[in-house]
């Protein structure tokens, strides 16, 4: 399938030049472009397009196209020139603006330059397709160090919450057995829960929206840099205040200690990400992941990511319409 993208870049290319006439960048670099889309639409990435973010020189840079995984962390970016340029120079402009050079393609349509971790990996003729397919699986097979620890930390997800949620599940049951101050705000909380999101709220529904509450709460406080941002909502409040009668200090951190590499590596991704409409994605992203680990079965039997909509509206208020909408039953795409 590759070489066929491959081939198909050529053959555009040549049609390109042959109906225009031109060979600025504008016009071919159109090609190369469809080629970029074809092959990441095959690897279940993103092609976004003039893609603005800010540079460690804190220059706003714009590459000619970004990559982007599923989780909304770049996977690498493309910049064209004009044939007509000098390629080594227009690639030391663009790299003294701050440019990335973790994994990024220039080209100018008759030669393409491959930079990874800061340095020239590879250099070719596009026209060779041997060569421009070799380029471009060092592309796209590159992986960040982040997505990688990211991929290890939810196979120890998998392996360890079980035995977080006995755990959970042991000390709620406990709370409501024999802690008077606990049952005393777990009975305010089902009144308010009742009055303002669903009267069919239950004990049942409660119980679960503590657990995904204390569950995902260090994913949500740290994804936008703002820790109190869904706290302002009047359901978050009250659930804050229900654990911490019974879910505090050495008892929480040595309960919840197995999840820190996951909860590191979430942190870690999303320092990655400067758009706040691709961390709306990323988070979105975030917690689909998480929902299919904690409940896999209802997920496969919805066919949807799905979470209640009472459990939806205090975790995201706050966060964005997008974030909302994101998150509410939209069918699963894998």
């Amino acid at each position: 399938m590759s070489q066929q993208l491959v081939n198909n870049y050529l053959n555009d290319l040549d049609r390109y030049k042959k109906i225009s006439g031109s060979l600025t960048e504008g016009v071919i670099s159109e090609a190369f472009k469809d080629l970029l889309k074809a092959w990441a639409r095959q690897s279940n990435l993103h092609f976004i397009n003039q893609y603005e973010f800010v540079s460690a020189q804190k220059n706003r840079i714009r590459p000619d196209g970004t990559i982007l995984h599923d989780l909304r962390v770049p996977l690498g970016y493309w910049e064209a020139k004009d044939s007509n340029d000098d390629l080594d120079a227009e690639i030391a402009k663009k790299l003294a603006k701050g440019y990335p050079q973790d994994n990024i393609i220039f080209e100018d349509s008759a030669n393409a330059v491959l930079i990874q971790n800061r340095h020239e990996v590879m250099r070719c003729d596009m026209t060779d397709t041997a060569k421009l397919l070799r380029l471009l699986n060092l592309f796209f097979g590159y992986e960040r160090a982040e997505i990688a620890e990211f991929r290890k930390a939810v196979e120890q997800f998998k392996a360890d919450l079980p035995a977080v949620l006995e755990a959970l599940r042991e000390k709620i049951n406990a709370a409501y057995d024999t802690n008077p101050e606990f049952q005393a705000e777990a009975k305010k909380f089902l009144a308010h829960a009742k009055d303002t999101i669903n009267p069919m709220v239950n004990e049942a529904d409660v119980r679960e929206m503590l657990i995904q509450h204390i569950l995902t709460e260090e994913i949500f406080a740290h994804v936008f840099d703002q820790g109190d941002f869904h706290r302002e909502n009047n359901i978050a409040k009250e659930l804050y205040a229900l654990e911490a009668r019974f879910f505090t200090g050495s008892v929480k951190r040595n309960t919840l200690k197995a999840m820190e590499t996951y909860y590191a590596a979430i942190r870690a991704n999303a320092a990655a990400i400067s758009s706040h409409s691709e961390k709306q994605g990323f988070l979105k992203a975030i917690y689909e992941n998480f929902y299919k680990i904690y409940n896999p079965k209802a997920a496969d039997r919805l066919g949807v990511v799905y979470t209640p909509n009472e459990i939806v509206k205090f975790m995201i208020e706050g966060g964005g319409l997008a974030v909302r909408k994101a998150l509410r039953q939209e069918p699963h795409r894998p």
